[in-house]
């Protein structure tokens, strides 16, 4: 394979984060090589790469074949897929059933790091997510007008401690905690249906709190919030979203920023101490 350090292979799932990478890299001057996932990757982002190649989920031999022949030789993975369509809607090819039937744990980093290990083997080198967006990192401090209460920074703090145990199990990033009691753990179904959850059961007030796995790579499956995060945490009467600062996405800050000031919610990027101490 004849590798054109031009190009730039982009994974593509759901949501806005591909557009952007996509902008942003043509921006750069490298040409997009899209490889867009149906039924998740939208219209509008496969029309602004430069080539896109459509595959089914599981498709990982079309997926290197195509990068083969356009001589991509680096790659990033770039917005969601839904986590569910693991239990009903995967078409692997024959690589992708290998790898498939290889992998002991389904887990999200599990999955996204054997992709990448069999990618890479393939002579592609698989890039952080970030690497031309670096002005989407989340803030340190509190970003709106209201700022949080002392209970509600008790409930951070007691959140923070809950959502680094469940990440270290490579189970979800986020937890929904009021008056110190977590009422709803992230795991495959995703932060906005935990927000709803957590948010029915304890009816007002709940704090929202995500952060980063320990160990977590950049390459993939970064915590992202935006103003989606707060049109849901507003639908169930929620109070507060804290997210890591520097160590997760944030899309559209200006109107997630109005929306939440609109709403009176408390938002805030938060940073841990190596002495375990928060800080914002």
């Amino acid at each position: 394979m004849t590798i054109d350090p031009s190009k730039i292979g982009i994974i593509a799932g759901s949501g806005q984060f591909p557009l952007l990478f996509i902008q942003a890299a043509q921006k750069a001057g490298r040409k997009t090589v899209l490889i867009a996932h149906q039924n998740e990757t939208s219209e509008e982002v496969a029309a602004a790469a430069d080539e896109v190649c459509w595959v089914k989920l599981g498709q990982l031999g079309k997926l290197l074949k195509y990068f083969h022949h356009q001589g991509v030789g680096e790659t990033v993975f770039v917005g969601a897929i839904t986590k569910t369509r693991i239990f009903k809607d995967i078409l692997p090819d024959l690589k992708g059933l290998t790898l498939w039937n290889k992998i002991d744990s389904k887990q999200d980093d599990a999955i996204l790091r054997a992709v990448a290990g069999v990618i890479e083997k393939e002579g592609i080198k698989v890039l952080e997510s970030t690497c031309y967006l670096q002005h989407l990192f989340f803030p340190k401090g509190i970003l709106t007008k209201k700022k949080p209460d002392k209970n509600q920074r008790k409930d951070i703090e007691f959140g923070w401690k809950n959502a680094r145990c469940i990440g270290s199990m490579d189970i979800g990033q986020c937890v929904v905690v009021r008056n110190c009691s977590v009422v709803a753990v992230e795991a495959i179904e995703g932060t906005d249906a935990c927000i709803k959850r957590g948010g029915k059961l304890v009816k007002e007030k709940a704090v929202v709190v995500k952060v980063r796995k320990p160990g977590q790579d950049f390459r993939f499956d970064l915590p992202a919030t935006g103003i989606k995060t707060i049109e849901t945490l507003d639908s169930v009467n929620g109070a507060v979203l804290a997210v890591e600062a520097g160590q997760s996405l944030l899309f559209d800050p200006e109107a997630m920023i109005r929306a939440a000031d609109d709403a009176g919610i408390v938002v805030v990027g938060v940073t841990e101490n190596p002495d375990g101490s928060l800080e914002y």
